[in-house]
């Protein structure tokens, strides 16, 4: 997308999200059509994906899955679209905080906390909203898009109730400042991307298969001894989700090597095998093999 292109975006997706999401769902309808009919994006993908993780299902069982896939995918970039005029009112009436003395009982504790999330259900939603839920300092650390126009736009849409942000390469940095200022901060890690090959330090067995994972979340919650918990957002009908973080460690010093990369990864797993659908499966996820 160059300059043009993602002013004219811009434009016409400012005006669109006026609409209310009710109407919005029906843009989300005709792109679902899209998406799985007409341009088949990234099918093949979505489709070895799906059979490789779940071996043991029919080819009518995966046909469902993928399709129910489709039409939350159209549904999520709607949803994070719309952040350009949701209401706080309305997003916390959307996703709702289910246990807030969890990291209310961190905070009071003097912790700080790494918050495990994934591309599962709506995590802009998680990310936008979760400030307002908490008295913790909200980093996110990201991945920048290519295009740093769009990357400004996402930015602005998940900063928009103070969350702070963080290029990943940045956060070790962030989070020394942070300690040095005494701010207690509660920092957000999408768990389930793929390493760069040459970053690649260690396979877990993930969905069937052997998979790459990053171990930044391990590293740096045992080096600072951080809390670490799990964002399980459940999405429990079109637009309203429910948040629950789940305590998976609450100090990390001295831990097993791998032991935090273990258990975070298997809970995603867990999630993913029940509602398979609301992962996103176009992600090339297992495109490294593991060397002899």
């Amino acid at each position: 997308m160059g300059t043009i292109g993602f002013y004219i975006f811009y434009g016409i997706n400012w005006i669109i999200t006026l609409l209310p999401l009710r109407i919005l769902y029906v843009f989300s309808d005709f792109l679902f059509i899209m998406l799985y009919y007409i341009i088949s994006y990234r099918k093949k993908v979505v489709t070895k994906n799906l059979r490789n993780a779940f071996p043991e299902k029919s080819p009518h069982e995966l046909n469902l899955i993928s399709r129910k896939f489709y039409r939350h995918l159209a549904d999520l970039i709607i949803e994070t679209l719309k952040l350009t005029h949701l209401s706080n009112k309305e997003l916390k009436r959307r996703m709702i905080y289910k246990n807030s003395e969890l990291t209310e009982s961190l905070y009071n504790s003097g912790r700080n906390v790494i918050a495990i999330h994934s591309h599962y259900n709506n995590w802009e939603w998680l990310g936008a909203c979760f400030p307002l839920y908490t008295r913790y300092a909200i980093v996110s650390a990201y991945k920048p898009v290519k295009n740093k126009l769009f990357d400004k736009f996402l930015n602005n849409l998940r900063s928009r109730n103070n969350g702070g942000l963080s290029p990943m390469k940045h956060i070790v940095r962030k989070i020394i400042d942070n300690q040095n200022n005494k701010i207690r901060t509660l920092y957000g890690f999408i768990a389930d991307q793929t390493p760069a090959k040459s970053q690649i330090r260690y396979y877990t067995t993930f969905l069937n298969q052997e998979t790459p994972v990053f171990l930044g979340v391990e590293k740096i919650a045992e080096k600072y001894d951080m809390s670490v918990v799990f964002a399980n957002v459940q999405k429990i009908r079109r637009g309203y989700y429910e948040i629950t973080m789940e305590l998976l460690f609450e100090s990390t010093t001295g831990l097993p090597e791998y032991e935090v990369t273990e258990k975070h990864v298997k809970r995603l797993e867990d999630l993913i095998r029940e509602k398979p659908e609301y992962w996103i499966w176009t992600h090339r996820r297992w495109k490294y093999k593991k060397q002899a």
